[in-house]
């Protein structure tokens, strides 16, 4: 009923009003989307970076609670935690703004700079056919952002 209404009124502003609406819309969707694909990278960094300072994971179910409040209690871990956490609070602000079949795939940058910043950060060597990998991400990217 709501989003009827909504809906209705939209379609009864002039067509130069829902244009500008619409590309500032887009140029938030744009931001909102940035900012939590740069924290949930920023995020996916610190896990990776408190993992490697933990070592290997032992999920054994006899120490399994001991292990995982020790990885939990790394301060790595923990903010790469609230990082993710707080991508998430602006993903639902994307959500409530663009077409999910826009907006999931633009996610896909996140693969890319994660990538990119693993080489950087962790010296992590990426093999020719992951190079190709990421080169098709960014193509599909601009495919989808393509309106």
């Amino acid at each position: 009923m709501l989003d009827e209404t909504i809906r209705e009124q939209e379609a009864l502003r002039p067509a130069g009003e829902r244009r500008g609406r619409k590309e500032g819309r887009s140029v938030t969707v744009i931001a909102l989307l940035l900012a939590g694909i740069s924290l949930s990278v920023v995020g996916e960094l610190l896990l990776k970076h408190g993992m490697n300072r933990f070592g290997v994971l032992d999920l054994s179910p006899a120490t399994l609670i001991p292990t995982l409040f020790r990885v939990f209690t790394q301060p790595a871990v923990f903010f790469g935690f609230v990082l993710i956490f707080s991508a998430s609070i602006f993903w639902l602000a994307v959500l409530s703004r663009a077409n999910l079949s826009f907006a999931y795939p633009m996610l896909a940058l996140g693969y890319v700079v994660t990538a990119l910043l693993s080489r950087v950060v962790f010296n992590e060597v990426i093999s020719p056919t992951r190079w190709a990998g990421i080169l098709v991400i960014c193509l599909g990217v601009v495919l989808v952002a393509r309106q």
